[in-house]
C-alpha cells in the first residue's frame, strides 16, 4: 500500500469480500474489528499489498519467526476467476524467501470448506487447529507451505 492508496478503500473491499461468511461462521468475522486505522497500522508493521485503484484484491502480510503471515487475503467478487489470489500469494511467497522465510501460513475458519480445498490446490498443508476464546471445539485451521 503507498501514501496514494486509501485504507478506508481497503477495509471496503474487505467487507464485501467477505460478506458471504457472515452467518457461516462462529464467531463473526475479525474484518468487524477492522478499521482505516488499523489497515494503515498493518501497512506500517507488516505489508499491505493492493492489486487495482481502487482495490479490486488485497493481502495482508505479516513476518513470524518462523513464516510469513498471510491475512485478509480478498479480491472483489466483480475480479473473481481472474487470477488475482494465485498473483498475490506469489507474491508472499516472493516476500518470505526475499526475508529469509522458510514458509508460508494462513488460518481460515473451520466452516469455510472451499477455503480449504483453495488452499490444498495452492500446495498447503493442515498442520494445526485453533479454537477463539469461549469455544470448547476448533474453530479456524492453520495451514502452511515451505517456500
Amino acid at each position: 500500500m503507498t501514501g496514494d492508496d486509501d485504507p478506508a478503500d481497503v477495509l471496503a473491499l474487505i467487507r464485501a469480500a467477505f460478506a458471504g461468511m457472515e452467518g457461516r461462521i462462529d464467531p463473526p468475522s475479525s474484518m468487524h474489528l477492522l478499521t482505516p486505522d488499523a489497515i494503515a497500522l498493518q501497512n506500517e508493521t507488516g505489508e499491505v499489498w493492493l492489486i487495482g485503484r481502487p482495490p479490486l484484491a488485497c493481502v495482508f502480510l505479516t513476518a513470524k519467526p518462523d513464516a510469513l503471515y498471510v491475512g485478509k487475503l480478498a479480491t472483489a467478487s466483480s475480479a473473481r476467476r481472474q487470477g488475482l489470489g494465485r498473483r498475490l500469494m506469489a507474491l508472499a511467497e516472493m516476500r518470505a524467501q526475499a526475508l529469509g522465510l522458510p514458509a508460508l501460513e494462513l488460518q481460515t475458519r473451520i466452516e469455510l470448506t472451499e477455503n480449504h480445498e483453495t488452499f490444498r490446490a495452492l500446495g498447503f498443508v493442515q498442520v494445526g487447529a485453533t479454537s477463539h476464546p469461549g469455544f470448547d471445539r476448533p474453530t479456524s485451521l492453520t495451514f502452511r507451505r515451505a517456500v
